[in-house]
C-alpha cells in the first residue's frame, strides 16, 4: 500500500481499550498505519486510569478523546482497510458491528474499567496495556500481503503476554 494502512479499534464505549490500542498504533506504527477508535455507545470521556497508563508508558495522552462511530460514517471520514472490535464475549458484551468496507477482526479483551477497587483496577489497566502492545507489535509484524488475510490478523487475538 502507498497510503499509511487506516485501523479503526472499535468498542461500545470508547473509553478504555480501543483508546489504548488507537495511541499504541499511532505511536509505534511508524507512519505506515494511522488509527482511530469509537464506540457505539461513547462515554464521553477516556477513562482516566487508561490516559494514566498511556503517559506512564511515555505516550502523549492531549489528543484521545471518546468519540461516536457515527464521526465515521460521513463524508470525508477516513477509509479503513481494518476494523477491529475489541469487546469482551465472555462478559457478554455487545460489540458493534461496522458496516463500511475494511477487513473485520476481533480481538476480545476484558473491559478494566468497571473493575474494583482502584488498586484492581490500575493492575487491569497495567495488564490491558501490555495485551494491546504484544498484539499491535504483531500487527505491525505482518506484510502488505498478510494484512489482507482475515486467519492472519484475526489469529492475534490470541496473543496474550501475561
Amino acid at each position: 500500500m502507498t497510503r499509511p494502512i487506516n485501523v479503526l479499534f472499535l468498542c461500545t464505549g470508547n473509553s478504555a481499550r480501543s483508546i489504548l490500542s488507537e495511541a499504541l498504533l499511532n505511536d509505534l506504527g511508524q507512519g505506515r498505519f494511522l488509527a482511530w477508535s469509537a464506540g457505539s455507545k461513547p462515554s464521553g470521556v477516556p477513562h482516566p486510569e487508561g490516559l494514566a497508563e498511556l503517559a506512564a508508558q511515555g505516550h502523549a495522552t492531549a489528543l484521545y478523546r471518546s468519540k461516536s462511530w457515527d464521526e465515521f460514517s460521513k463524508a470525508g471520514a477516513p477509509e479503513f482497510d481494518i476494523i477491529v472490535t475489541v469487546c469482551d464475549n465472555a462478559a457478554a458484551e455487545v460489540c458493534p458491528v461496522f458496516f463500511g468496507p475494511g477487513l473485520k477482526v476481533h480481538w476480545p479483551q476484558v473491559d478494566p474499567a468497571h473493575i474494583e477497587p482502584l488498586s484492581a483496577r490500575q493492575a487491569a489497566f497495567s495488564r490491558t496495556y501490555k495485551i494491546c502492545k504484544a498484539r499491535i507489535e504483531a500487527l505491525m509484524a505482518l506484510s502488505d500481503t498478510e494484512l489482507q488475510d482475515y486467519q492472519t490478523v484475526q489469529a492475534i487475538a490470541d496473543i496474550d503476554p501475561a
